[in-house]
């Protein structure tokens, strides 16, 4: 009898389809902050091609790839960058997301400030919500009882 997470096909299909969808969600990120898309749409579309992985193989051989210590680390990363972008704006004197002020510190213009400000939250948030993302599918797919000292089915 064949088991479903050794069918070859698909997991070479997914192999080959991984890196091109990742490329995409990293392009989506890149350019959220001057055409539609963005962190949370680029986020989504990194988490899906971890659930490829995931639906290719099991969950105990995509945990190996990212297990849920990375997983809540990108997490505080992501809210870490947003976050402290933000703070960075309150510090040097002005509103909370107000990216204008970073000019202070970045020899660019205002507006060129603004974008690299809207940028860095975009990256932000992209790497939260493809971590809240893949931990949402985890906790699901295992039915809560994903871990690092539990053996996986």
């Amino acid at each position: 009898m064949i088991n479903r997470f050794e069918d070859v096909i698909i997991q070479t299909i997914c192999r080959l389809l991984v890196p091109p969808i990742q490329l995409f969600a990293l392009y989506v990120i890149a350019h959220g902050h001057y055409s539609p898309g963005g962190g949370f749409q680029g986020g989504c579309i990194l988490a899906a091609s971890f659930i490829l992985l995931v639906i290719a193989y099991d969950l105990k051989e995509a945990s190996k790839r990212m297990s849920e210590k990375i997983n809540i680390m990108y997490c505080c990363i992501g809210v870490i960058i947003y976050s402290g972008i933000g703070l960075l704006c309150v510090i040097l004197g002005s509103n909370y997301l107000d990216y204008g002020i970073l000019n202070s510190i970045i020899p660019v213009e205002p507006a060129a400030a603004r974008s690299l400000g809207i940028l860095g939250v975009e990256i932000g948030v992209g790497i939260a919500v493809m971590a809240v993302m893949v931990s949402i599918f985890i906790n699901i797919a295992s039915g809560g009882e994903h871990g690092e000292s539990e053996e996986l089915e």
